[in-house]
């Protein structure tokens, strides 16, 4: 499928739609603008990753260029795990997002692309004129392939990802469902770890907002401060902060975060008392001796509490 554009368009082959859920954005049938003589919907690229085949767009792709690539989302009645995708190319420029929350699937550019990317890392390229980005998440999961990791490192052995090329990203490991370990070298932008049931994300500096967001297992680790709802929509798995802006832990179903500062939450989640193992899970990720794991707060949802008896005797119940 091939789609010249006159003018730059965002969305395209946006699994989401935007977000159409949420606010009504995209539809499946929408007409795409700007198009130069054809009329093909933004649904019309989608299907057509989605059997795995190519898709070539000759102009310049606006923000969030291939949302969630790769993904059977539960919205339209998919299991919400990782599938085949097809190839994306884009002979022009790409604006901010690319690829965030990408599991499968390849994209090439021709042009240049504005930070922040997405859950994508540059590989060698295949194709003359083009850069080759491939999803994070694929990598950690399925391996490299033939394909060569350009600036960052992977060790397939030890499943490490080094990140350490500088390049700003969102939604890294998004639905990771392996054992691995990626450390960043710096900064992050939001949605670390985003839907992430395996594995670990080691953050040197600080993260953008929604930091663990769904995260359903594994950990994410940020050595510094985390942006505004770090842990919304947590259902199980281990967040370490230094700090987080604003309220975390919103509508937490389950799982703990351990912060080195005090930080805010909203009920049901509150501040509950360390334990020697809590400790032992500080001194693992972080490296730093017990008196400083002690140190640490950490939060969660209170499943146990102490009730006094009529007779003066106190039971342990859980609280339903």
């Amino acid at each position: 499928m091939e789609l010249e554009l006159i003018n730059t368009v965002d969305n395209l082959c946006d699994y989401t739609y935007n977000f159409t859920w949420q606010d009504g954005g995209l539809r499946h049938d929408d007409i795409i603008p700007f198009q130069n003589g054809t009329d093909f919907t933004f649904g019309n690229l989608v299907d057509e990753l989605k059997k795995q085949k190519d898709v070539r767009i000759y102009g310049n792709a606006g923000k969030r260029l291939g949302y969630s690539m790769g993904v059977d989302l539960k919205h339209f009645g998919g299991n919400g795990k990782p599938e085949k995708a097809g190839t994306l190319y884009i002979e022009g420029n790409v604006s901010s997002e690319m690829g965030m929350g990408m599991v499968s699937g390849t994209i090439y550019v021709k042009g240049s692309i504005e930070e922040p990317a997405g859950n994508v890392v540059e590989v060698v390229s295949d194709v003359i004129g083009f850069r080759k980005f491939r999803s994070i998440t694929e990598i950690l999961c399925r391996g490299l392939g033939k394909d060569e990791l350009l600036k960052n490192s992977f060790d397939s052995k030890k499943k490490h990802l080094l990140l350490d090329d500088g390049v700003l990203r969102g939604t890294i490991a998004a639905r990771c469902d392996c054992d691995v370990l990626v450390t960043v070298e710096g900064d992050v932008f939001n949605g670390t770890g985003l839907l992430m049931k395996k594995g670990t994300v080691h953050v040197r500096g600080d993260a953008g907002m929604n930091t663990g967001a769904h995260l359903d297992g594994g950990s994410v680790v940020v050595e510094g401060t985390a942006g505004e709802f770090a842990g919304a929509y947590m259902k199980k798995g281990t967040i370490i902060l230094k700090d987080a802006k604003g309220f975390a832990g919103a509508n937490l179903e389950d799982g703990i975060i351990y912060a080195r500062n005090s930080i805010r939450t909203s009920k049901p989640v509150e501040e509950l008392g360390m334990s020697e193992d809590d400790g032992k899970v500080i001194m693992k990720y972080l490296g730093c001796r017990q008196v400083e794991a002690m140190s640490y707060h950490k939060y969660g949802i209170l499943k146990e509490r102490l009730f006094r008896m009529r007779d003066g005797s106190f039971m342990l119940r859980k609280i339903e």
